[in-house]
């Protein structure tokens, strides 16, 4: 595999952004250990709070930073970050004093290191040498290799809500949610990568401008480096020609599962995984000398030297990987730098934040368990856990006669429909007077029923998210929690509590942590979700179809038949499994097909309208 000789790699995967609270000090946890993971931007209050309680659990002193003082969402993400990078600072230096014996933090370190790291090569050499000197020379050599991996930080493009002075004035648009939490993490001391998802916000992306941080140095070392998540060619092409533009270099491409992930699923155009990084394996070069073409431009506009050779690019993969095999598949065949493992790692005390009776349910939960749910209000579908505290709490509200929450944070106010400022539809104020518009209209009680169960569905998990954070830290809040979580359908095949040790040797083939309930490929069960998602969304407007949108399932259904042929032609080549699995794989790939066919052809005036009206 590819190494990052700029960005060296301990570990050949990463742990993504969880919510807003499941990864919010996971660097703590891990980083010492090499294990790169993502800090989510989105709630500075939660962000506070978790400042509060680790500095004062590492000794340090505490001064509140309140919403009455100027700048503070930034101030607050700048003031933790620096934290945690102190924090995993001084863990490294205390590891690497530590001997090399049983239990020790430094021999964890290597113990978790995969098989084929040439460091775990260097490691167990040490082991096997008995010459004392040659011995103590090694541990050396080894002490002086050991350094942590990234503290990463995400920030959710969408969320980019307007803020306002106290005296209700607009602030300018650089106090906006997302703009303050880039411009918090852009002077903080960290040297790590800022990941943006859900898409373009071309706004936040020309702030980067503004920061020197984000800008390559004359040796071409770039102290915080710019990631996008996205989830076809195109995305990365369009997205980094932008920043390329602007004398930016884009560092990395981390390719997500468009359905089988956690949290928010950004659905495709029926473009499946597989296909979408056999095109950026066969483009990358061209993607990459295209990008530094323009990049070189634009430095010379800014009067800043051009580079010879591109900057590094890595390729990252992620969203329903659950097997070693699978894993080291997408490392070698699409060679892919590095992947994600998310979700199972909620069930990883050691690595996530999970409050105790939200973790028995995640380690019960099966397949009828773990859903794509309307709750989130910002419209997107969302992966949640069926009867999770958040909304229970929700359902409780509604036949209490006081539908929606309080919406103590506000960070996905959207809403205009009702007031001039924009509200959250999960708030309790859109809900009362959205269902107070409906009793207005004398509707059909069913249909006038589901139109308030619509409303009433969306939870508050911009608060909710981070509940788990709060409740297994102790931490004191006025009010009681009530946790929300989103993991990917993935979750149903891991049912047990593992510690980091057990979780990390999962990934790398050392033991198995999968429970009984048979479990596809992973490519297999994204397909499976992609005509499910087909299905349902088709059944819910099959009378109400623009001639547009026919275009849009007529193209869906096309790139997954397309899709179907490459996997074909695929699974053949996946020789690290049995013959027996490779076969089971076709045919659970001819069933879907059948599946798909068979529903096409119920509903052939939207995706053959043109037959349909020829024999008419």
């Amino acid at each position: 595999m590819e190494k990052n000789s700029s960005y060296p790699q301990i570990h050949s995967f990463h742990i993504p952004v969880m919510g807003t609270g499941f990864s919010i000090d996971t660097p703590i946890k891990v980083a010492r250990y090499g294990i790169s993971s993502v800090i989510s931007l989105v709630d500075d209050t939660l962000i506070e709070e978790m400042r509060q309680f680790h500095a004062q659990k590492s000794g340090e002193p505490f001064e509140p930073i309140t919403k009455y003082e100027e700048d503070y969402r930034a101030r607050r993400i700048t003031a933790y970050l620096n934290l945690v990078d102190r924090i995993v600072k001084k863990q490294i230096s205390e590891l690497k004093k530590t001997h090399f014996e049983i239990g020790s933090e430094i021999t964890k370190y290597f113990e978790l290191l995969s098989d084929k790291s040439p460091l775990k090569t260097l490691y167990n050499k040490m082991l096997k040498t008995s010459n004392l000197r040659e011995k103590e020379k090694l541990q050396e050599e080894l002490r002086s290799a050991v350094i942590p991996g990234d503290i990463n930080v995400n920030i959710m493009t969408k969320l980019d809500r307007e803020n306002y002075a106290p005296n209700g004035d607009l602030l300018p648009s650089h106090f906006s949610d997302a703009l303050a939490a880039l411009r918090g993490y852009a002077q903080s001391t960290l040297q790590s990568a800022i990941i943006f998802s859900a898409g373009i916000n071309q706004r936040l992306y020309g702030y980067t401008e503004e920061f020197k941080d984000f800008f390559a140095d004359a040796k071409g070392f770039i102290k915080k480096r710019i990631v996008i998540k996205v989830s076809d060619y195109r995305s990365c092409f369009v997205q980094g020609k932008f920043f390329a533009k602007k004398g930016l270099w884009v560092s990395e491409y981390r390719i997500e599962s468009g359905l089988n992930c956690g949290g928010h699923a950004f659905a495709t155009v029926g473009l499946l995984m597989g296909p979408i990084l056999e095109e950026i394996k066969n483009k990358r070069q061209e993607l990459i000398d295209t990008l530094h073409q323009i990049y070189n431009q634009a430095r010379g506009l800014k009067g800043q030297p051009a580079f010879a050779q591109p900057h590094e690019v890595m390729v990252t993969a992620q969203g329903g990987i659950g097997t070693a095999r699978e894993d080291q598949f997408l490392l070698d065949h699409y060679n892919v730098n590095a992947t994600g493992w998310g979700t199972p790692f909620l069930l990883c005390p050691e690595a996530t934040n999970v409050d105790e009776p939200t973790l028995k349910k995640l380690a019960a939960a099966q397949e009828k368990d773990l859903y794509l749910s309307e709750v989130s209000p910002l419209g997107v579908p969302f992966n949640n856990l069926r009867d999770c505290a958040s909304d229970l709490e929700r359902d409780r509200r509604s036949a209490a006669g006081r539908p929606g929450s309080p919406c103590p944070k506000g960070h996905l106010v959207s809403n205009t429909e009702f007031t001039e400022k924009p509200i959250c539809t999960a708030s309790r104020l859109y809900q009362k007077l959205k269902i107070e518009s409906l009793e207005k209209l004398n509707l059909p009680e069913l249909d006038y029923s589901r139109k308030v169960e619509m409303v009433t569905r969306k939870s508050c998990i911009c608060n909710d998210l981070g509940e788990g954070a709060l409740i297994k830290n102790q931490i004191p809040k006025n009010g009681t929690h009530f946790s929300a979580v989103c993991p990917g359908p993935n979750l149903a095949y891991f049912s047990r509590i593992v510690t980091l040790k057990e979780m990390v040797g999962h990934i790398y083939g050392r033991l198995s942590i999968l429970n009984a309930t048979y479990r596809s490929h992973m490519f297999v069960k994204e397909l499976k979700l992609y005509i499910d998602y087909l299905k349902n969304e088709v059944m819910k407007n099959s009378t109400e179809f623009s001639s547009r949108q026919n275009k849009h399932w007529q193209e869906f259904h096309s790139n997954l038949e397309s899709g179907i042929q490459y996997y074909r032609e695929l699974f053949p080549k996946l020789l690290a499994q049995s013959e027996s699995y490779r076969q089971k794989a076709l045919y659970e790939l001819h069933l879907l097909h059948q599946q798909l066919e068979n529903f096409v052809n119920e509903h052939r005036s939207i995706f053959f309208p043109e037959l349909v009206e020829a024999t008419s």
